[in-house]
């Protein structure tokens, strides 16, 4: 297993608030791209579609690229580690099952930043969406099955 110097700081003085709004990235182990396979990554989708619609989120946008994700969320309940290892836990469970792979789907962790009350959310956003243009996957966004956002 690689050494991972500083995924313990991910988890130090994490706080969740059910309400706040954050941004989530979480990478593919060992930044593997298995969600360049779109069926694969529709498997992620239907997780953070899953979330929202069991109001733990409220997801305003979200990216799955090759080899990570971003996810802009609101909290709705629960804790924010609980609503992203379920996402995670439950997508590498059918990812794993669909493309026989074997091992883990995710690395350790994941990085989130809380968004301060009354700051634009549109930036946020616009970042996420704009991920498979600034990659050079796809000359146009709509050319991209993998995001959506709530303005949208």
């Amino acid at each position: 297993m690689p050494v991972r110097p500083n995924s313990h700081r991910l988890r130090q003085g994490r706080f969740s608030e059910n309400g706040r709004t954050y941004f989530i990235t979480s990478v593919i182990h060992e930044r593997q791209p298995v969600f360049a396979d779109w069926q694969a990554g529709r498997l992620l989708v239907a997780e953070l579609r899953r979330a929202h619609e069991q109001g733990v989120a409220q997801s305003i946008a979200w990216v799955v690229m090759p080899d990570h994700f971003h996810w802009l969320m609101q909290l709705q309940r629960g804790s924010l580690g609980e609503v992203i290892g379920g996402v995670k836990a439950r997508c590498a469970h059918a990812v794993n099952r669909k493309t026989r792979r074997h091992g883990p789907l995710w690395q350790t962790g994941y990085h989130d930043r809380a968004i301060r009350d009354g700051e634009d959310l549109e930036p946020f956003a616009r970042y996420i969406i704009n991920n498979p243009l600034r990659a050079g996957l796809v000359d146009n966004l709509g050319d991209y099955p993998l995001w959506d956002a709530y303005w949208l």
